[in-house]
């Protein structure tokens, strides 16, 4: 994961605070149908969220398969 791709999940998680923030405050004054379409839009940030979330996930396990496996840890002869 290099400093880009957490710097995107970072926006994208900024977005979505301020969404859901944003439902809150709609939800708290009661302005119901204005705080249902608000609620509509903070799932789809948090679906963006987790859709990048997953592709990176995608993209860094990718990356250590083809690295192949990790080597075990040395034996260390005195133990045996």
């Amino acid at each position: 994961m290099g400093p880009a791709d957490s710097l995107m999940l970072d926006a994208k998680q900024a977005i979505l605070d301020e969404q859901h923030r944003k439902f809150q405050v709609l939800q708290k004054e009661g302005r119901w149908p204005e705080a249902m379409q608000q609620f509509h839009v903070t799932l789809r940030c948090a679906s963006d969220v987790l859709t990048e979330s997953l592709q990176l996930l995608e993209r860094v396990l990718d990356a250590r398969s083809r690295r192949g496996p990790s080597q075990p840890p040395s034996s260390d002869p005195q133990s045996s």
